[in-house]
């Protein structure tokens, strides 16, 4: 098999090197007896495989960071160890990828020179390696972690146009090397087959958009108004979570809701908490090294107000913001306390923002006295109650009897023949579509969804007609003036047909060009 005109032997050569990890020179006495064998192409086969395996993963990396926070803290909770796990998983992924995609790379460089495709075993290892490593990890995702699978559907919406126009590009340079190998291989039937998938890929291909859908195509004025933002827990990336810094954080970014989670201690107090125990988000180790495995609800207001409830923000550093606090910051965030709900009530009515809560733990066998003794105070407080946003499920009736200004939010969605009609609904923003959300919306249900931390899924639910979503990174979403895009569906349309257009006469000109 004689080089073709460009590939130089020097050229040749240093591209089978790395392949098949032996130095083979181009000359055709050298190289007598090698050639692709079937066998070869099946591994070629597998690497092609592998690359779109580990290029989905790469994209299901990049969609689950939106929620990485939360693997974080359920990884402490198991193992009392706090790390970022997002770097470590995209710095897998990106090795991943990047070895399968120079292999990749290499092999359709050599099918373009006329050169021989012999894996080396070492190759052959790492890409069976490699495969299984992406297997486990979506087999994991699968089962610990399987709301992350609709988390993928709803990010389709953000992306399909886009994926869209970048499979037809890959696609479309893959002309080059099989009109390469058509044209070289003497097998009538093979040449067909290779015809017939990649024909069959590329209408495929090119009729997709007729299955794309998302709520971001759709004119300028259709544009429903941007989402109120609910600060979770108040600002986490700038400040101790529910602690007042975080609630201010939160109120300078124009949050209009302080989302946060209420204990209340062994002597009646209702405070601000999220976690059963005290470990993660205090220094309850180092003041009661033999208590710390406790409950929160065990210890009384006295010893919770010894406790810091900021320097671990500044040790673990949960989110990278932190590092970029300034002296004022870092110094205000090591002096924060555990906050009590009557405190967290009089920020928030000085500041003029409505507070969402849960009340923990709901299977507590006194559940009924935390719900009144959270009741009082919230009636002593003098905030206007409508500011107050009531999430348990609990004792609910009782609530409305006690305190009938105060706003109920459900975590369900609505029932049919319900007897009072649900106003309010705070849902996982998995658990909606967009044509749930237009249909809430159109029937004056307000719908608030979390946690959303990424531009592009708070673009999505924008588009949507969401009315807020809870988030960690106020700071980010608050600088959105529009969705990071929007397209009407006539420009849609325009870019669908010279995309696919432009993409055909490459095609054809490649297979020209080859012959």
């Amino acid at each position: 098999m004689a080089d073709p005109p460009g590939c130089c032997s020097t050229c040749a050569t240093c591209l089978l090197c790395p392949y098949s990890c032996q130095w083979i020179t181009a000359k055709k006495e050298k190289r007598k007896g090698l050639r692709t064998t079937k066998y070869d192409c099946s591994w070629f086969f597998f690497l092609f495989c592998v690359f779109l395996f580990t290029l989905v993963w790469l994209y299901f990396a990049v969609i689950i960071l939106n929620d990485f926070h939360n693997f974080n803290e359920f990884i402490f909770r198991q193992r009392k160890l706090w790390l970022d796990w997002s770097l470590v998983l995209l710095i897998a992924t990106a090795v991943l990828i990047s070895y399968s995609s120079v292999l990749l790379v290499l092999a359709l460089c050599l099918q373009l020179c006329g050169q021989p495709l012999k894996l080396h075993w070492v190759h052959k290892i790492l890409l069976i390696l490699t495969a299984l490593v992406v297997a486990a990890a979506f087999t994991g995702l699968g089962i610990k972690w399987a709301e992350e699978w609709k988390s993928a559907r709803i990010s389709l919406q953000a992306t399909g146009p886009f994926l869209h126009i970048g499979a037809v590009g890959g696609m479309t340079l893959l002309a080059w090397p099989l009109a390469s190998f058509i044209y070289r291989t003497r097998s009538t039937g093979v040449k067909v087959f290779l015809l017939l998938v990649y024909c069959t890929a590329m209408i495929a291909l090119y009729l997709a958009p007729l299955g794309i859908t998302s709520p971001c195509i759709m004119e300028e004025e259709q544009l429903p108004p941007k989402p109120a933002l609910v600060g979770h827990r108040g600002a986490p990336m700038l400040a101790p979570e529910n602690t007042l810094m975080s609630l201010h954080k939160a109120v300078d970014c124009d949050v209009q809701v302080f989302e946060t989670d209420v204990m209340v201690s062994a002597d009646g107090v209702p405070f601000l908490m999220h976690d059963e125990e005290l470990t993660r988000t205090t220094n309850v180790q180092a003041v009661f090294p033999e208590r710390a495995a406790l409950n929160s609800t065990a210890f009384n207001w006295t010893d919770l107000q010894q406790l810091n409830a900021g320097s671990w923000f500044l040790e673990r550093r949960p989110f990278r913001t932190v590092q970029s606090l300034s002296p004022g910051d870092r110094k205000e965030a090591a002096k924060q306390r555990i906050p009590s709900l009557g405190q967290a009530l009089e920020a928030a009515k000085q500041s003029n923002i409505s507070i969402m809560f849960d009340l923990r733990p709901e299977n507590h066998s006194d559940y009924q006295n935390f719900v009144n003794v959270t009741l009082e105070v919230i009636l002593q407080s003098g905030i206007p109650l409508q500011q107050v946003l009531w999430l348990p499920d609990g004792f609910r009736e009782d609530v409305k009897q006690q305190a009938p200004g105060v706003q109920h939010i459900y975590g369900r969605k609505r029932l049919e023949n319900e007897m009072e009609p649900v106003l309010h609904v705070n849902l996982p923003y998995q658990d909606m579509s967009s044509e749930e959300i237009r249909q809430y919306r159109q029937d004056n249900i307000s719908v608030n969804l979390y946690v959303v931390n990424q531009p592009w899924l708070f673009s999505v639910l924008w588009c949507s007609g969401v009315s807020s979503v809870t988030t960690n990174a106020c700071q980010v979403l608050k600088e959105m003036k529009r969705p990071i895009w929007l397209l009407p569906s006539s420009t849609y349309f325009m870019i669908w047909i010279v995309v696919d257009c432009f993409s055909f006469l490459i095609i054809i000109w490649a297979f020209v060009l080859m012959k």
